[in-house]
């Protein structure tokens, strides 16, 4: 035994108007036989009422004496429709934008946003959103309405600042699910805006300037500890070299030289200092002997 045969989803598709048809019946055929007759008789005048011409992107549900001619819709081009018991509905198979109006939302760590969005769908089953639904873009931008204020509810106000797709994604989803039934395809969700307080705008923005100002502090220490660095590496190699650190005076020199500066400070290497130190001090000893 088949224990999903009648679970209610199934019951609930076999009760829909448009999947089981029954026959019109011993008054209805004689009612149809009268309305063909009624056709041949007037035949140069009623042929112009009864043809009726459906556009490419357009579909006809006939309907026979209140009952669904077919499970699938006329069309496109020319359809002949008897009198007195053919009505036709036509339907338009383009893709429809239903621009959902901003939404007040309270997110789930308790804040207040508007969200606003974009929903596209087109109906794929002309008999289902005819027979099915009373108004099925109505139906669906209510439904698209609801959708977004209960799939935005369970997120925080950060996942939805930086998970616009995936909630589009989750939203179209379930829009498809429940829009099935009624002939309707969720091509595409798209979330416009975001519109959260002027406050909380402010206190985002300082935020995120005091994380900016922490990094370049942090950028700033690692610079000068690499420069430290660098620095007592330099030293090390000028103090192995005596001739090279009087080598970088004299650049250094350059450096200065080439601006166009009034004053040009020379740094006098130690090593002169003690020559002339030793010099000196040769000179003066001699001198305090003869003496």
């Amino acid at each position: 035994m088949d224990s999903g045969a009648n679970t209610p989803e199934k019951q609930d598709k076999a009760n829909l108007v448009g999947i089981n048809h029954q026959r019109l019946g011993v008054c209805g055929g004689i009612l149809v036989f009268l309305s063909f007759l009624l056709l041949v008789i007037t035949f140069p005048v009623s042929i112009w009422m009864c043809l009726k011409v459906v556009k490419e992107y357009e579909r006809a549900v006939v309907f026979r004496l209140g009952r669904i001619r077919a499970q699938k819709a006329k069309g496109p081009g020319l359809i002949l429709v008897l009198p007195c018991v053919d009505v036709f509905v036509k339907v338009d198979l383009r893709t429809v934008t239903c621009n959902i109006p901003p939404q007040e939302i309270l997110t789930r760590d308790s804040v207040t946003t508007q969200v606003d969005g974009v929903v596209y769908y087109r109906v794929h089953s002309a008999v289902l959103a005819v027979a099915n639904v009373h108004d099925a873009h109505q139906a669906t931008f209510l439904l698209a309405q609801t959708t977004l204020r209960n799939v935005l509810g369970t997120q925080t106000l950060s996942q939805i600042l930086a998970g616009r797709e995936e909630i589009a994604h989750s939203i179209q989803t379930l829009l498809d699910d429940a829009t099935e039934l009624w002939g309707i395809r969720v091509a595409r969700v798209e979330i416009k805006d975001v519109r959260i307080p002027v406050q909380l705008q402010r206190s985002m923005a300082a935020e995120a300037e005091a994380t900016r100002e922490a990094r370049a502090k942090v950028l700033a220490a690692e610079g000068e500890m690499n420069a430290s660095k660098s620095l007592t590496s330099a030293s090390r190699v000028l103090a192995e070299s005596p001739v090279a650190l009087q080598l970088r005076y004299l650049q250094t020199l350059t450096t200065v030289a080439a601006e166009k500066n009034s004053t040009i400070v020379f740094p006098l290497p130690m090593n002169i200092l003690e020559g002339i130190g030793g010099v000196g001090g040769a000179a003066h000893e001699p001198a305090q002997n003869r003496a």
